[in-house]
C-alpha cells in the first residue's frame, strides 16, 4: 500500500479482472462486510471527503476519491480485519475499489492500494488510535521504515519540531485534516529569497496552506515563491547548468525549469543547496534531490533534468505541498498528541538496520 499522509480513506484494489496489478478479493474473506449507505459511517464519517459519499444501486456506501496528481479511485466502503506487524485491528473501515484512473500506471501496477494517514476520522492512524507515527523514506530502492506508536530512538539526531497549524473555522480552500505546517522561507545556498511573510500564510479563504504529503511525488509552491526560487536557482547555476530552452516542454504540467545534462557526464555538477525553512525546523535539499532526470527525454546528446519544485497554480492548486521526494533521508515524526512534526536528516537504510530491518 502507498503510505499517504495527504489523504484519509485507506483502500485496496478489488477489481480482480485486471491481471496487471495485485488485488484483494472480498469474496474470499469471511469477515468482509460492506457499509450500508444509511449507516452513520457513510452519512457522517465521510464528511471530509472532497466528493460526498453516495448510495449505489445495492444501497451500499459508494465513494469517489480524487488526488492532487489528478488520479482517482472509486468503489465501496467496507469493514474487515487488518493485521499489521502482528497487531490486529478488527472492523477497520476501508475502500474496496473497482475502478479509477491513474497518471502513473507503471508505479500503480506495483501496489494493491493506499494507506490514508491524515487527521480525518477514517484514516488508518485515527482508526488504529495511535498518537504518534514516524517514517523514513530511502533515497534509493532500499527499504524505508514505518513506525506506529512511540519508540525509544535516542540514537537519532535530536529532532527539530515544527507545530501543526490548525484553523477551527471552516474555510473553503483550507484542508482541516491535512498535516499543515508554517513555511517561513526558502534559501538557495545561504541566500534567503526576498519574499513577504504573507505569501506563506493562508488567506481569508484558506488558500495557501503548506501540507506535508507523502502521497505526492515532488514539491509544489505558489507562483510568487516558485518564480523567486526559479530565478535564484538559474542565477546560481548559470555557469554549471544549461537551461532547456523549450517553452513547449513542461514536465507533468507544472515543472517548467529543466536543464540539458550531457549523457556522457559522470553525474550532476555541484549544485547550490535549497532549504525549506519552517517554524522551528528546516529541511535542506542537495544534489539528486534537486534535479530529476525525465525518463525517455533526450535532446541531442543530452538528458533532460527538471527542478523538483513545481508551480502549484499550473495544476490549479492553491497550496504549498511538500512531497515525498523531498522527505527522502529525513526522519519524519508525526506527533498527534503534541500537534507537531519532528524532522532530522538521517540515512534511512541505516536507520532501518538500527531497528533490525534487513533489506
Amino acid at each position: 500500500m502507498v503510505l499517504d499522509t495527504g489523504s484519509e480513506l485507506s483502500w485496496l484494489q478489488c477489481n480482480t479482472t485486471q491481471r496487471d496489478r495485485p488485488a484483494f478479493d472480498p469474496t474470499r474473506s469471511v469477515s468482509y462486510t460492506p457499509v450500508a449507505c444509511s449507516s452513520p459511517t457513510c452519512t457522517t464519517q465521510t464528511q471530509d471527503f472532497s466528493i460526498p459519499a453516495s448510495c449505489d444501486a445495492r444501497n451500499l456506501c459508494h465513494a469517489v476519491l480524487s488526488y492532487a496528481d489528478a488520479s482517482s479511485s472509486e468503489g465501496n466502503l467496507a469493514f474487515d480485519n487488518f493485521t499489521i506487524a502482528g497487531s490486529k485491528f478488527p472492523g477497520t473501515i476501508f475502500g474496496c475499489m473497482d475502478s479509477g484512473s491513474t497518471t502513473n500506471p507503471e508505479e500503480d501496477s506495483k501496489t494493491t492500494g493506499l494507506m490514508g494517514m491524515n487527521r480525518g476520522s477514517l484514516s488508518f492512524i485515527s482508526q488504529m488510535g495511535f498518537k504518534k507515527f514516524s517514517y523514513c523514506i530511502s533515497a534509493s530502492d532500499l527499504s524505508g521504515i514505518l513506525l506506529f506508536g512511540d519508540s525509544n530512538y535516542t540514537w537519532l539526531l535530536p529532532l527539530n519540531y515544527t507545530p501543526l497549524i490548525q484553523i477551527s473555522t471552516p474555510l473553503p480552500y483550507f484542508n482541516r485534516v491535512a498535516y499543515t505546517v508554517q513555511l517561513e522561507g526558502i534559501k538557495v545556498s545561504e541566500n534567503l529569497l526576498q519574499l513577504p511573510k504573507s505569501i506563506f500564510e493562508p488567506d481569508h479563504t484558506g488558500a495557501g496552506q503548506t501540507m506535508v504529503d507523502s502521497g505526492t511525488q515532488f514539491t509544489f509552491l505558489l507562483s510568487p515563491a516558485y518564480t523567486a526560487l526559479r530565478n535564484e536557482f538559474i542565477n546560481q547555476t548559470g555557469g554549471i547548468l544549461r537551461v532547456l530552452e523549450d517553452p513547449d516542454f513542461v514536465f507533468q504540467g507544472a515543472f517548467d525549469l529543466c536543464f540539458r545534462v550531457p549523457l556522457n557526464s559522470t553525474g550532476l555538477p555541484e549544485l547550490p543547496a535549497v532549504s525549506l525553512v519552517f517554524r522551528g525546523a528546516q529541511i535542506t535539499l542537495s544534489g539528486a534531490r534537486l534535479l530529476y532526470r525525465v525518463p525517455g527525454e533526450i535532446r541531442g546528446s543530452d538528458a533532460v533534468h527538471c527542478l523538483t519544485f513545481g508551480n502549484s497554480e499550473l495544476l490549479g492548486m492553491e497550496a504549498y505541498i511538500i512531497g515525498h521526494h523531498h522527505q527522502q533521508n529525513v526522519w519524519m515524526e508525526f506527533d498527534l498528541e503534541k500537534s507537531r512534526i519532528g524532522v532530522a536528516q538521517v540515512q534511512c537504510d541505516l536507520a532501518g538496520q538500527r531497528f533490525g530491518i534487513r533489506h
